[in-house]
């Protein structure tokens, strides 16, 4: 019996499979990606905390049910509203595992707000923000000029809007000049090129050949999709700073944009709009026809059907695992990012603290007792210091004084004084003997006193 439990634990160890944690998260992953392609998830919005690099950090809740979410840069610059806390949205994406903490997430490509949609949020947002900045107010609106000299349109050069204004303004009044902006009205750049308008009529309105009393911003009608680009807070902006005064001509009546908030003036139609800005002599029979609204429709039927043809492209499964790679090495980066800044403030607080610290002690630290201490000190220094020095002058003078007196009694002088002399030869070596010099030689004698000369005779016998 013990034999065959030891076989049948051999056997289940043979088979068991370790894993490790890396390895099986990848696997959870994979599986989960596999399965779970493209969903959709609603939720509340809470957590939300969107990073310097563009990614979107939130959390989805349902009871006590939540789901980490992810939006990456590239999709979030598409959003066109901002998620909230508390927001009821609807997210499609596909669910994956970020290993690093091993929680599974949703890696969002799109939301959308539930019960709205996201330009209408976005138009509200915006609407509510620029309200608050009394940008609507009609105290700060500048009056139209009765009759202008000269009129400035930006518009798009094909559209029908920039056609009826022109047929309506000649009819009545065909001696006004009219200064055409072709710019965009539709699209990522629409904005951009509408603002470059507004401010290139107002960079030029001190020309006398060029200034224009009143500025006509026009496009004809479309859906919210197509009249987005006028819910822009950056074209908002340029209106508002204008100098001069902007009539906004955007869509049809029914048709409401931000622009129509902070211009001047609104203009149901852009032929409305025309007839606004000159004394009316006819009413306008024509509105803009369905042929933009036709064309519309069809570029955006195009557009939907290419992005459904490039999605199923890039859920090809080597972009997949190249997106999930790159996607979990931004998350990383995003939550360092975090880390950083924190322990950055944490620094910069200790640092704080310790300098109000130092602060109060140079506060209590008095500086003027410390200065006259050290003034003792010095002034004691130099004392010891001048009476160091004359004493060591007096013994250096001493010492002198006996060096002398001891040189003095070993000079050479001394023994001349007592009646002696130096013999010098005629190449003023001493003579030390008689053998050196001689007869007729001439010699030098030095005495005590003096010099004299003599020459060499032969000594007496």
């Amino acid at each position: 019996m013990s034999g065959q439990l030891d076989f049948t634990f051999q056997a289940m160890a043979a088979q068991r499979r370790v894993w490790a944690v890396r390895e099986l998260m990848s696997a959870v992953r994979t599986a989960l990606e596999r399965e779970y392609t493209d969903v959709w998830v609603e939720g509340e919005v809470s957590n939300f905390r969107p990073a310097e690099s563009g990614h979107l950090y939130f959390t989805l809740k349902d009871g006590d049910a939540q789901l980490r979410l992810v939006m990456f840069r590239t999709q979030a610059r598409l959003l066109r509203f901002k998620p909230e806390n508390g927001m009821q949205i609807v997210a499609r994406g596909r669910v994956t595992v970020y290993e690093a903490r091993g929680e599974m997430q949703l890696a969002a490509e799109y939301l959308e707000p539930k019960g709205a949609g996201a330009l209408q949020v976005a138009f509200e947002q915006l609407k509510a923000k620029l309200a608050a900045e009394g940008l609507f107010d009609a105290a700060r609106k500048k009056l139209l000029p009765a009759l202008p000299r000269r009129i400035g349109v930006i518009t798009s050069r094909s559209g029908a809007a920039l056609q009826d204004i022109l047929n309506i303004l000649r009819r009545r009044h065909e001696s006004v000049p009219i200064l055409i902006y072709p710019a965009q009205v539709q699209g990522a750049e629409a904005a951009r090129e509408v603002s470059a308008g507004l401010k290139w009529f107002n960079r030029t309105s001190a020309a006398e050949d060029v200034r224009v009393d009143v500025i006509i911003i026009a496009r004809g009608g479309g859906s919210v999709e197509d009249l987005a680009a006028f819910n822009h807070e950056g074209l908002a902006r340029a209106i508002v700073a204008s100098d001069v005064p902007v009539i906004s001509a955007i869509g049809h009546e029914t048709d409401f944009t931000i622009a129509d908030f902070v211009a001047d003036l609104r203009a149901p139609t852009p032929s409305a709009a025309a007839e606004l800005v000159i004394e009316s002599r006819h009413r306008m029979e024509e509105q803009v026809g369905s042929l933009a609204q036709r064309l519309a429709r069809a570029a955006r039927y195009r557009l939907l059907m290419g992005r459904q043809t490039l999605t199923e492209l890039a859920q090809h499964g080597a972009f997949a695992r190249i997106r999930a790679m790159l996607a979990q090495r931004q998350q990383r980066v995003d939550e360092l990012t975090f880390e950083l800044a924190s322990q950055y403030r944490e620094l910069v607080d200790g640092y704080r603290r310790r300098v109000d610290v130092a602060a109060t002690r140079i506060r209590h630290y008095d500086v003027r007792l410390v200065l006259a201490g050290m003034r003792r000190e010095l002034e004691a220094k130099q004392r010891t210091l001048g009476e160091t020095g004359r004493r060591l002058v007096m013994e250096r003078r001493s010492a002198l004084e006996r060096a002398s007196a001891k040189l003095d009694e070993l000079s050479p002088l001394k023994v001349l004084d007592r009646g002696y002399a130096l013999i010098f030869d005629a190449a003023g070596n001493v003579v030390k003997d008689a053998a050196q010099v001689a007869t007729g030689d001439e010699v030098r004698a030095r005495l005590a006193r003096g010099e004299i000369a003599a020459v060499v005779k032969k000594p007496r016998r």
